[in-house]
C-alpha cells in the first residue's frame, strides 16, 4: 500500500531546501516566515527595529559632525525666549510692588484684594514697566558692548589702592590708649576659622579642647590669618583686647564658671548686697526719636537692587541661591559672568564680593579675603548704587579690613560712610570703635560726644566713652557712663570688660557696689567668679588662688628657685647700683601711689632684647625650665618696689598660668600680698605661689625697697598640645 504524502510536509521540505527571494530583490536560503505559501518575509520585526535604531543613530552623528543643525543658535533663541517671558511676567508682577523692593511678595498681594480700579490701574502700569523693562534691557546691552573693555582694566588687584590705607604698626602705651583693652566683638566673623602658630608674628591661636596626652601635632600652616596685631601687651590683663576673633570656631578658652577648690570655697565671699538692676531706658522726648529711628530701621526692607539690577534679578538670584546653599565656587562663576555681561551692576558685583568672602572663609585664604575687600569697594563705586547697597557694601568692607588688622584702611570706610549717612549713629558708633583699635583717644573721644550729643542715650556711646575716660585716669567722670551704659541693655553693651572696668572704678573710689557689678558679670558669664575676674580662660582648669609647690607639680623648678635665690639677688642688686634703667616703672595704672619698677628677662615665651647679658647666671638657670621659659602667657622677671606703694586690686587676663615670687630682698615688716581674702608676706629665699587670675592687692609699708623675682609658668593642668596653640598675652 502506497504511503500518503502530507502536502504541508512536503512544502516546508521544499521552502528550506530552495532559496526564496526577498523584498530586496536578493535571494537568500531558506523562508523567513511563514504560514502555508512558503514565501513569506525572513526577518522579523525585531531585526527591524535594530536597523531602524541603528539608522537613527548614524543619522545623529551625521548632523553634528557635517554641523547641520545650529545648536548655539537654538540656545541663544531658547534664552532669549526665557529672558523675554520673564521680563514680561516680571513688569507684570511689578505693577503690584507696594513695597518698592522690585518683586511681588506677600505684602503686596493685599493690592490684589483692592477694588476693581485699583486693578484697572495696575494693568496699565504693568503694561508700561513691561515697555521700560525692554527699553532698559536694549540700553543695558549698549552698555555692556561699550563697558567690555573698561572691565578688565578697572579690576582692581590687591595691590591696588589698599597699600595706601593698608596696616600701620601701632603700639599704643598701656595707660593712655583704650586700644590695649578693647575690641569691638560685634563680627560674626567667620574669623572663627582661625588656626595660628602664634610663634614669630603674635597671630592669634585657637584654643583646644584636647585633654588627652597625645605627642604633638606639626605646627599649623596658616594663610587666613589676621595681618597686623594692633594690640600691645599688657601683662595685668586689665587693659587688653581679646586675643581670640569672635565666631563659632570651637575653642575651649571662653569666659566659664570655674570651680574653686575646698581651700577657696571656704573662703568668705565679700558682702552680698543688693544686684544692680539693668534699668530699661526712660521714654522721655530725649528717646523717642532714636527709638523711632531704631524701629523704622528694623522694618525698613533694604533696597539692593536698582532699575536695572531689577531687570535680570532673575538671574542674580539663581546666582544668590548657589551661595546660599554653599556651593561658593559655583556662585563665584555665577557672579563673575554677570559681572563680564553687565559691568555696571552694582547688586551683581556686589554678589560677587559676598561670594568671594565666602570663599575666603573656606579657603583660609588671606588672598582671596582681599579680593572681597576690592570688589565691595567697587560694587560702592558704581553709578546708580543704591543707598542700601552702598551702605552695606562699605560697611562689610571696613569689618573685613579691620579682621585683616588694616585698622587705619577701616577707618578710611567708615569716614566714607559716615559722611554719606550722618544721621545714622550705628556707623558713628563703629568709627570711634576704629579710633580706638588704633589709638586714637582724642578721635574716638570727639566722636562719641558727637553721638551722646544727638543721641544722649546711646548706651553703647555712653560705655565706651565711660572707657576712654578711665584710661585718662578719670575715674569717678567714667562711672556713670559705664554704669548707664550697662543698665541700657543695648546690643555691644554687655561685655565683660566694661563690667570689669566698673567694677575696678567703683573700687578706686572706695565703692563697695563693685562686688555687685562683679556678681553680676559672674552670673553673666563673663567672670569665673566674684573673684576670679580673667578673660581669656581655658575650661576646666583647677581654680584656687593659692598653690602648694607639689599641688603645682614644678618642685624641680621651685627647689632651685630657692637653693639659687642668693645668686640670683646678687645679679638683680648688681644691676640696680649699676642703675642702667633696666628696671622700667609699671605703667599699667595699677598703682594708686608709690614707686614700682620691673626688669623683664622673658615675655610671652621668648627672651627680651638682650636682657639677659645682666644676669647671665639667672637666665642660665632658667633656661632649663620650659614650663617657664615657653609660658607664652607669662613672664619672667625682677620686681622692685618702693616704701609707700600700694597696688590697686586686679587680675590677670588669664587661668592659664600661675605666678611663683621668690623673696630677694624683704624687709622685715610693711610688705604683704593679698589674693581673694588671704593676706601673706614674702620670705627671702622662698617662693610663693599664687593664681593672679583672682583678685590681689600689694602694700609696701616698710622702711626700704622689696625685691623680688616673678616667674610665671604654664598651668599644671594644660596639655602639651594646648600649651603650643594658645595665643601669647
Amino acid at each position: 500500500m502506497a504511503q500518503r504524502k502530507n502536502p504541508k510536509a512536503q512544502s516546508k521540505r521544499e521552502a528550506k531546501n530552495h532559496p526564496v527571494e526577498s523584498k530586496n530583490g536578493k535571494r537568500t536560503e531558506g523562508g523567513g516566515g511563514g504560514g502555508d505559501t512558503g514565501g513569506g518575509p525572513k526577518y522579523s520585526m525585531f531585526t527591524w527595529l535594530v536597523v531602524l535604531a541603528l539608522l537613527g543613530v548614524w543619522s545623529s552623528v551625521a548632523v553634528v559632525y557635517f554641523d547641520i543643525v545650529d545648536y548655539d543658535s537654538v540656545i541663544a533663541r531658547a534664552k532669549e525666549f526665557h529672558m523675554n517671558f520673564s521680563q514680561v511676567l516680571q513688569g507684570k508682577l511689578t505693577a503690584y510692588d507696594a513695597d518698592g523692593d522690585g518683586d511681588f511678595d506677600v505684602e503686596d498681594a493685599k493690592v490684589l484684594l483692592d477694588e476693581k480700579k485699583l486693578r484697572a490701574s495696575g494693568l496699565r502700569r504693568s503694561r508700561l514697566r513691561t515697555v521700560e523693562t525692554k527699553e532698559e534691557k536694549k540700553k543695558g546691552l549698549k552698555a555692556e558692548r561699550q563697558e567690555q573693555e573698561a572691565e578688565s582694566s578697572q579690576h582692581v588687584t590687591e595691590t591696588g589702592s589698599e597699600q595706601a590705607v593698608g596696616p600701620e604698626s601701632t603700639s599704643p602705651d598701656a595707660t593712655g590708649s583704650v586700644a590695649d583693652f578693647l575690641t569691638l566683638n560685634s563680627f560674626p566673623e567667620r574669623e572663627a576659622l582661625l588656626l595660628q602658630d602664634g610663634a614669630d608674628s603674635g597671630s592669634q591661636d585657637v584654643e583646644s579642647e584636647i585633654q588627652a596626652a597625645v605627642s604633638l601635632p606639626p605646627v599649623l600652616d596658616n594663610s587666613f590669618v589676621p595681618e597686623e596685631e594692633t594690640d600691645s601687651i599688657d601683662t595685668t590683663g586689665v587693659l587688653l583686647k581679646d586675643p581670640t576673633t569672635q565666631g563659632s570656631v570651637a575653642e575651649s578658652e571662653r569666659l566659664t564658671s570655674s570651680t574653686l577648690t575646698d581651700e577657696a570655697e571656704k573662703q568668705p565671699e565679700p558682702p552680698a548686697t543688693a544686684e544692680p538692676q539693668m534699668e530699661t531706658r526712660p521714654d522721655t522726648p530725649e528717646t523717642r526719636p532714636q527709638e523711632k529711628l531704631k524701629e523704622k530701621m528694623k522694618k525698613k526692607k533694604p533696597k539692593l537692587f536698582n532699575k536695572f539690577d531689577k531687570s535680570i534679578k532673575t538671574e542674580i538670584d539663581a546666582a544668590e541661591k548657589l551661595r546660599k546653599k554653599g556651593k561658593v565656587e559655583e556662585a563665584l562663576k555665577a557672579f563673575e559672568q554677570l559681572v563680564q555681561q553687565y559691568p555696571h551692576s552694582p547688586r551683581a558685583r556686589y554678589g560677587k564680593a559676598q561670594a568671594e568672602d565666602d570663599l575666603a572663609e573656606k579657603l583660609r585664604s588671606n588672598d582671596m579675603l582681599q579680593r572681597a575687600i576690592t570688589s565691595y569697594r567697587e560694587a560702592a563705586e558704581l553709578p546708580d548704587v543704591t543707598s542700601d547697597l552702598l551702605r552695606a557694601a562699605l560697611k562689610r568692607r571696613a569689618e573685613r579690613q579691620q579682621f585683616l588688622g588694616r585698622i587705619r584702611g577701616s577707618l578710611a570706610t567708615l569716614e566714607k560712610l559716615v559722611q554719606v549717612f550722618p544721621d545714622d549713629i550705628s556707623l558713628k558708633n563703629d568709627l570711634g570703635v576704629a579710633h580706638l583699635l588704633i589709638g586714637d583717644n582724642k578721635g574716638a573721644k570727639k566722636v562719641y560726644e558727637e553721638v551722646l550729643a544727638a543721641a544722649p542715650a546711646d548706651g553703647f556711646a555712653k560705655v565706651h566713652y565711660g572707657f576712654i575716660l578711665k584710661s585718662e585716669n578719670k575715674i569717678a567722670e567714667s562711672i556713670p557712663y559705664l554704669r548707664e551704659g550697662l543698665e541700657s541693655g543695648e546690643p555691644g553693651t554687655d561685655d565683660g570688660r566694661f563690667y570689669f572696668h566698673l567694677g575696678d572704678a567703683l573700687q578706686r573710689v572706695g565703692d563697695d557696689s563693685a562686688y555687685d557689678w562683679y556678681e553680676l558679670g559672674h552670673k553673666r558669664g563673663h567672670f569665673a567668679s566674684v573673684w576670679q575676674r580673667s578673660l581669656y580662660n581655658v575650661d576646666g582648669l583647677r581654680a584656687q588662688p593659692w598653690w602648694t609647690a607639689k599641688e603645682t607639680g614644678y618642685t624641680d623648678l621651685v627647689k632651685m628657685l630657692e637653693r639659687n635665690w642668693k645668686t640670683i639677688r646678687d645679679e638683680a642688686l648688681a644691676m640696680m647700683d649699676q642703675n642702667t634703667g633696666v628696671f622700667m616703672p609699671e605703667e599699667e595704672n595699677l598703682r594708686e601711689r608709690g614707686e614700682w619698677g620691673q626688669y623683664t628677662l622673658w615675655q610671652q615665651g621668648k627672651k627680651v632684647g638682650n636682657s639677659c647679658q645682666g644676669v647671665p647666671k639667672t637666665c642660665s638657670l632658667m633656661e632649663r625650665y620650659p614650663e617657664a621659659t615657653g609660658c607664652k602667657r607669662g613672664q619672667i622677671k625682677f620686681s622692685v618696689m618702693q616704701p609707700g606703694t600700694h597696688v590697686w586690686p586686679h587680675t590677670g587676663p588669664t587661668n592659664c598660668r600661675l605666678r611663683m615670687h621668690l623673696g630677694l630682698v624683704i624687709p622685715k615688716h610693711g610688705c604683704r600680698i593679698r589674693c581673694t581674702n588671704q593676706t601673706r608676706e614674702w620670705e627671702e629665699g622662698k617662693v610663693l605661689i599664687f593664681d593672679d587670675s583672682f583678685e590681689h592687692e600689694v602694700w609696701q609699708e616698710a622702711d626700704s625697697f622689696r625685691l623680688i623675682f616673678i616667674v610665671d609658668v604654664w598651668h599644671p593642668e594644660l596639655t602639651p598640645y594646648q600649651r603650643q596653640t594658645l595665643s601669647p598675652i
